[in-house]
């Protein structure tokens, strides 16, 4: 047997195990909180629903005798203590936000998984060198307050946090108004140089990992983004008595749109591009309609690809004619994640001995933010059908298990080192 092998061995031996049903027991109980119709979960940022998620995850946190901090976006810092509290934190996380009737695994595995290693240090008597802090991020998803990952943004400084606090929903009701609904706009101040390094244990939300029938992604970065609103313009009037040739047509410009974005995408692979949300106005059968609003999201591994995808959207704009106005509210350039975290993952796979492959997720992730400042990377499950933002999203509780053994290697190896 080889020196690594033993070494393997070695780890996997002195490696308490994390308990799969534990875990999964944890992901049926928390879907309760905003629970969908079809087995999903509707649990939108800083509503009833996100208050009663959280409160649940502070008090298992305080339960296994962590300290509790909330900072000024509603960021949760759970800390166990290590052996040297002088030595800057490990962390680990995600968010506990969801799409509507979105799923039960997006963002919150990372949570509980987190969750689950500090249960399996506390009954082990495991100590670490480092503390370890599990996060959730607030509003990661973007579906209610735009822009997405906003607590990581925050802390990252790459958003303000006052004028991040004043944004409004469609109802016009401000984050600032929504931290205080629900109690967590909280006052403590913690800094980046607290950290050492953090790792995202999150679902793929992507086929490749079950094509390949690969037990985990190590992730290597994040594909860019850029996001973009478009307001088209034309004039309102009746169906039956305006002729064809007369009519100026706002959805049908936003249809030639919506087209270009789906060709645009196509001719510049990797790359993707969604409408994904159309508002018409007056929204009516029987008359023409005279204003469309669309929110475009495109991405890829490049800000090259990233450049060639804006200037054929504009392109497209100008070439649907003058009622359109584009306006490019949101960008988040690609992302590569620290080489020595993700190395520790990928030995961390190796010693467990599961089959893993190096992948770019399609995703943004609150990790994005977080690589500007800290030593970064990203541990992907497999995701059923590719789905999520759906119902219908799945990944099987040997799957959510591997990923939190992976985690809880990783968190050994970092501390380790």
């Amino acid at each position: 047997m080889s020196v690594e092998a033993l070494r393997a061995d070695e780890r996997r031996i002195n490696t308490p195990a994390t308990n799969g049903n534990r875990l999964w027991a944890d992901i049926v109980s928390t879907a309760r909180f905003g629970a969908a119709d079809k087995g999903g979960v509707t649990r939108l940022t800083l509503t009833e629903e996100d208050r009663q998620v959280r409160d649940w995850f502070v008090a298992e946190c305080r339960a296994l005798g962590c300290t509790v901090e909330v900072d000024g976006i509603g960021n949760i810092f759970a800390t166990y203590a290590g052996e040297d509290m002088s030595l800057p934190a490990i962390a680990v996380g995600s968010h506990l936000d969801t799409q509507p009737q979105g799923g039960r695994f997006d963002g919150i595995l990372g949570v509980l998984a987190g969750l689950e290693v500090l249960r399996t240090l506390k009954e082990s008597a495991t100590r670490l060198r480092h503390p370890l802090v599990v996060v959730n991020w607030t509003n990661e998803e973007g579906s209610r307050f735009s822009p997405a990952m906003m607590g990581s943004g925050v802390f990252a400084g790459a958003l303000a946090l006052d004028a991040t606090q004043a944004l409004a929903d469609r109802e016009g009701i401000t984050v600032g108004t929504s931290l205080d609904a629900i109690g967590y706009r909280g006052e403590a101040d913690v800094k980046p140089a607290a950290f050492a390094a953090y790792v995202e244990l999150h679902i793929e939300q992507g086929p490749l990992l079950e094509a390949s029938a690969t037990e985990i992604g190590v992730v290597s970065g994040i594909q860019g983004l850029r996001w973009f609103d478009v307001v088209i313009t034309g004039t309102e009037a009746h169906a039956g008595s305006t002729p064809m040739a007369q009519r100026d047509d706002a959805l049908v410009a936003a249809a030639e749109i919506i087209l270009a974005v789906r060709d645009i995408a196509r001719q510049n692979p990797p790359g993707v591009g969604t409408v994904g949300f159309a508002e018409v106005g007056p929204n009516s059968r029987n008359v023409v309609p005279g204003s469309v609003r669309l929110q475009i999201d495109m991405r890829h591994p490049s800000d090259a690809g990233l450049d060639q995808m804006q200037t054929s959207l504009e392109g497209a704009v100008r070439k649907a004619g003058a009622g359109v106005a584009l306006k490019h509210i949101w960008s988040k350039a690609p992302v590569v994640f620290d080489p020595a975290i993700v190395e520790a993952v990928r030995h961390s796979a190796d010693a467990l001995d599961y089959s893993a492959t190096d992948i770019v997720s399609g995703a943004g992730h609150d990790a994005a933010h977080i690589a500007t400042i800290i030593p970064t990377a990203m541990i992907f499950v497999p995701s059923k059908d590719g789905l999520s933002h759906n119902e219908a999203e799945y990944t099987a509780p040997e799957e959510c298990a591997r990923g939190a053994e992976v985690l809880f290697q990783t968190i050994l190896e970092i501390d380790r080192r």
